[in-house]
């Protein structure tokens, strides 16, 4: 289906710039078109989209042709077809029409062709195998402008087909359905998704973790959740949840997936995990190192909700946690807890905000007060450091040597 100018261009390039590489495309012979998600975002009025571009020139001749007009070229993904164009300092990626001559899950072996039907056969989505060139002319082979007007995400062709593939597409049907998805969730996919959802033990739990979190911030996440649930899709990466409606609310009431860690904090709040669990998911989701210190931290340390609102405890748990962690502690235990702090956002600003100054003693200060044995400098230097957090931080370096005296008459005795 071709829609003349159907598509306003400058809702999908961020610079004139990028159309010169149109200019070279066509000079060498070939044609160039947006494709995928860029165009998809872009009609349905979703910013912040990666564009992604399409030509009938072979990885070879597009190099060619951007190298005869001074373009820099990087080869990211040249066995698969795939170019990139280095234009104001933006890497557009290229990736020549391909077709799949076999696949087994994971992996897929492509010849480049010049016919844009059959590369737009091989997507996965109808709603992802939309082109449109610099003039905004639209070309959609499979009906997805009419499905993404009418909400409707489905498979290209045979759902079942279009899975073995690559499993992957089980979630990102789920991720596609909660962005875009107005109609009930189409039959065929979802039966097609749970006859094939075994396939997901052939992929790598990073690819699975990294869709995953991608669904967690989705508008639709909890009903998207409970389809998958109520399904077994999810069998094989998590065990069943209670924690559903604290989600919604987590989403719906507090609404901060702006701030760092929200794919984490949604996936803490499903499970509300004690620390043996949170290792486990941690684990199994192979979560970088970070992740796991923040996910694990959330369950291990459990401040009271009122110690988070208190200004001299909520300083006590910044120092012994940092901030970060009262930030996520705080937004996690109003979802848990379904509570609505109607200043939420200065509260979160101020968490932000808070320093707590460095604990000035030090073990050569303990030695020089006369203790010698190093497990009771660490003792000393323990209780002298709790002694100025009840203090609210407030005792000075002097005063603080001032009580050295007796806690090592303490120890002595």
């Amino acid at each position: 289906m071709f829609k003349d100018q159907y598509l306003n261009i400058d809702n999908l390039i961020s610079t004139p710039n990028v159309l010169k590489l149109f200019r070279v495309v066509e000079a060498h012979g070939g044609v160039l078109r947006f494709v995928g998600g860029a165009v998809r975002d872009a009609i349905a009025g979703i910013k912040g989209f990666d564009l992604d571009l399409a030509t009938d020139l072979s990885p070879d001749e597009l190099v060619e042709a951007c190298e005869e007009n001074g373009l820099r070229t990087i080869p990211i993904g040249i066995k698969f077809g795939t170019v990139g164009v280095l234009i104001d300092n933006q890497v557009l990626e290229v990736t020549s029409l391909r077709k799949d001559v076999k696949t087994d899950g994971r992996h897929a072996e492509v010849v480049f062709t010049s016919d844009w039907n059959e590369d737009a056969s091989r997507r996965d989505l109808t709603i992802n195998a939309v082109y449109a060139d610099e003039k905004g002319n639209v070309f959609d082979y499979y009906n997805g402008v009419d499905d993404l007007e009418k909400g409707i995400v489905r498979f290209i062709g045979s759902a079942n087909q279009r899975i073995k593939e690559d499993y992957l597409r089980i979630l990102r049907f789920f991720r596609f359905y909660s962005i875009f998805g107005k109609a009930p969730i189409d039959r065929k996919a979802l039966e097609a998704c749970k006859e094939n959802r075994d396939g997901l033990k052939q992929l790598s739990m990073e690819r699975i973790r990294d869709e995953l979190f991608k669904l967690f911030l989705t508008p639709k996440v909890v009903e998207t959740l409970q389809i998958m649930y109520d399904n077994e899709i999810l069998s094989y990466v998590f065990p069943d949840t209670h924690y559903l409606e604290e989600l919604d609310f987590l989403v719906n009431t507090i609404d901060v997936k702006d701030l760092p860690n929200a794919p984490l904090r949604r996936l803490f709040i499903l499970y509300n995990p004690n620390t043996a669990l949170a290792e486990n998911l941690a684990a199994r989701l192979r979560m970088s190192n970070k992740q796991r210190e923040d996910f694990v931290s959330w369950a291990k340390h459990h401040p009271f909700f009122e110690e988070l609102l208190e200004e001299k405890s909520l300083r006590r748990l910044t120092y012994l946690h940092g901030n970060d962690f009262c930030r996520d502690k705080l937004i996690l235990l109003s979802a848990l807890n379904r509570r609505v702090l109607p200043d939420l956002k200065q509260r979160l600003a101020h968490i932000a905000q808070i320093s707590i100054p460095e604990f000035s003693v030090k073990g050569r200060d303990v030695i020089a007060a006369g203790i010698k044995d190093n497990r009771k400098i660490g003792e000393v230097l323990n209780e002298l450091e709790q002694i100025w957090i009840d203090s609210d931080f407030s005792l000075s370096h002097g005063e603080l040597l001032a009580r050295l005296p007796e806690l090592i008459m303490q120890k002595s005795a």
